[in-house]
């Protein structure tokens, strides 16, 4: 269809819930049958009736932060993986850690759709800066930008000037990564008098992407589309021509209570809760942690699934950095290896459309700076600055990181 990925986007919604919940009904068969943790996780529940919203708000919720607990217990995925890890393409570790699969197949993280909704199409030459290490994301959009029969630079994160370099002799049409990073590339180009002008169009994610940065790359003539996704599920949803986020294909998405597997009224804002039937790797009801809203259905562009205003925020104090999550407990590991370290906070902040971190530490003694600066990069793959503040000044709130970017 023309403007479209395949003739589903444009399905009317009745028929697609019955689609959706006719395979999932199948989907938790085989998990009950063939998957010790869902065996379990499943007992006492007739999957025949599970064919609507309301009966899949009655299965329990698996968390995000359960996963850590349940991978130490059962290596290496909690037993949530139905292909044994020797049969699948790739294994992962994000930070955590958590661990993560990665198939056989096309497109097997759904990224495809939202490449296409951002005008990739076969030919273009895309410059894909995601981590290709450990993490899932580098593959997860090379994956989607080889089923558009597209070619791929494998640039990953940082090296700035090598990137410039290969920008200026591949000369791609397409930019995949952060958006800081896009900017980034961006302004060192005009800093060196060097064209990136090849850049048409991009699709990033795993970052803040306010409006204000939105605006600056419409101004520098890119069309520049968010994708939402996690490691687990792959692609969630993604922009197109029309408002909001249209939720992928294939899935459904719940927006429930944070700390409840309740769902709220459409417009109310909850948490992320997406039940997903990939075969090597289901998840029912897995709430994400992240925090957004439905907002009215839209077919401006031709597509009927539904909307999501995109991401905003984090149910709990874990949050998402330059592509990265960091998790309270990476923080809490400095205190462990330096017990005379009174309490510590990070504090994230939007600077000049780049995201900002500083690590306030309790101490009395500056010196330990550059170690926990050193320590701090080691846990979270991340760059920060660190600062010795005297004992007792930070408050007693139990907060760890505190994320004052504006949500925009």
């Amino acid at each position: 269809m023309v403007g479209l990925f395949d003739a589903l986007e444009a399905t009317d919604p009745k028929k697609r819930e019955v689609t959706l919940f006719a395979n999932l009904v199948r989907a938790l068969a085989r998990a009950k049958d063939d998957q010790l943790f869902w065996r379990d996780r499943l007992q006492g529940i007739h999957l025949d009736t599970v064919v609507s919203r309301e009966a899949l708000a009655r299965l329990p919720v698996l968390r995000k932060s359960d996963l850590c607990d349940l991978q130490h217990r059962d290596l290496p995925f909690g037993g949530l993986n139905a292909t044994p890890p020797r049969e699948l393409a790739r294994l992962f570790m994000s930070p955590g850690p958590i661990f993560e699969p990665g198939g056989y197949g096309p497109d097997w993280w759904g990224a495809a759709r939202a490449l296409f909704a951002a005008g990739f199409r076969r030919g273009d030459i895309v410059l894909n800066t995601f981590s290709y290490h450990l993490t899932p994301a580098g593959a997860m959009f090379e994956s989607g930008a080889h089923a558009l029969g597209c070619a791929v630079i494998p640039a990953g994160p940082g090296n700035t000037e090598q990137q410039l370099a290969a920008i200026a002799h591949y000369r791609p049409c397409a930019y995949v990564g952060t958006p800081d990073f896009l900017k980034i590339l961006l302004d060192k180009a005009k800093e060196g008098d060097r064209h990136t002008n090849s850049i048409q169009r991009a699709v990033v994610s795993g970052a803040t992407f306010p409006s204000s940065l939105k605006a600056e790359f419409r101004e520098r003539g890119l069309s520049v589309y968010e994708a939402y996704g996690t490691a687990e599920l792959g692609i969630i949803a993604y922009e197109t021509n029309g408002p909001g986020l249209v939720v992928n294909e294939g899935i459904i998405l719940e927006i429930v209570r944070v700390g409840t597997g309740e769902p709220v009224p459409d417009g109310d804002l909850g948490e992320v809760v997406v039940t997903g039937v990939n075969p090597d790797y289901p998840l029912f009801r897995f709430a994400t942690g992240d925090l957004s809203c439905v907002i009215d259905r839209s077919e401006l562009d031709g597509r009927t699934n539904m909307r999501i205003k995109g991401w905003l925020g984090r149910a709990n104090q874990t949050t998402k950095i330059r592509g990265m999550f960091i998790h309270p407990e990476q923080i809490t590991a400095i205190a462990q290896i330096y017990p005379a370290l009174g309490r510590l906070r990070l504090v994230v902040t939007r600077v000049g459309e780049q995201d900002g971190l500083r690590l306030l530490a309790e101490h009395s003694d500056g010196s330990l700076k550059d170690h926990l600066s050193a320590r701090f990069s080691d846990l979270t793959k991340l760059r920060g600055d660190v600062e010795i503040v005297p004992l007792g000044s930070l408050p007693n709130d139990g907060k760890i990181i505190d994320d004052q970017r504006a949500q925009s």
